[in-house]
């Protein structure tokens, strides 16, 4: 095994380092050490921020100095191998590959020599693993997608990407959290609010949560968009054997 690494990031925070390459092993192994950390309630820690190969633990320098953040981390570490991880959760995502939803679509279909009905069939038929979130709050970054249908990025990005809008950029695949420019390939939309500050759990996703994309129409889009509106919505969970 290797050994984990520590290094400090500004004055607040460590970064515990698991690897140079992503990986689904690297991925479980991070999610353990994030449970570790929430079981642990170390003082001073104040949150920590998973990413493809490390965590990144934030602190008060005021309660704790960086060595006695250390070595309690290093504590938790060496509890990682007997840390029985949760059962991870795959999100059920409806997406509405159609019109202006998928103004990209064709594109993508063009690039790989297929018709756009298999570009959404070889979507849909994928098991993503969410490696971290970014970019904008709530922002999943996948692996998983196949190469059959990777698409370079546009040359000129959007100036306004809407909320909902599934992408491709080269071999990954992502939903836009909030409106924001953007140069992925839309090809598609869903009607769930990725990210909401006035929920009690403010991201729909987690690090090391599975997606699972279900082709909706132009009408269940709006009846579902409806429904999240109205809280009516209940978001399908299944569990990732």
């Amino acid at each position: 095994m290797e050994k984990q690494r520590f290094s400090p990031m500004g004055d607040s925070a460590v970064r515990v380092s698991f690897g140079e390459e992503i990986s689904k092993e690297i991925n479980n192994r991070i999610r353990g050490f994030a449970e570790l950390l929430r079981k642990a309630g170390i003082k001073g820690i104040r949150e920590w921020t998973p990413s493809y190969t490390a965590v990144t633990v934030y602190y008060d320098p005021c309660e704790k100095k960086y060595s006695e953040i250390t070595a309690e981390l290093e504590e938790l570490y060496g509890k990682l191998e007997e840390t029985e991880l949760p059962p991870a959760k795959r999100v059920i995502v409806p997406v509405c590959y159609e019109g202006e939803f998928a103004p990209d679509l064709e594109d993508v279909a063009n690039h790989n020599g297929l018709s756009t009905d298999e570009v959404v069939s070889i979507h849909t038929g994928g098991d993503y693993l969410i490696y971290m979130l970014g970019f904008t709050p709530g922002f999943p970054y996948m692996g998983g997608m196949v190469p059959e249908i990777a698409t370079p990025r546009l040359e000129v990005p959007r100036s306004h990407v809407p909320a909902g809008s599934v992408g491709i950029a080269g071999e990954q695949t992502g939903i836009y959290s909030l409106d924001t420019p953007g140069g992925w390939r839309i090809i598609g939309r869903t009607p769930l609010v990725l990210y909401d500050s006035g929920r009690e759990n403010p991201s729909l996703f987690e690090a090391g949560d599975h997606v699972s994309f279900r082709v909706i129409s132009t009408d269940e889009y709006e009846v579902i968009k409806n429904q999240v509106e109205a809280g009516e919505y209940e978001v399908e969970y299944e569990t990732v054997e």
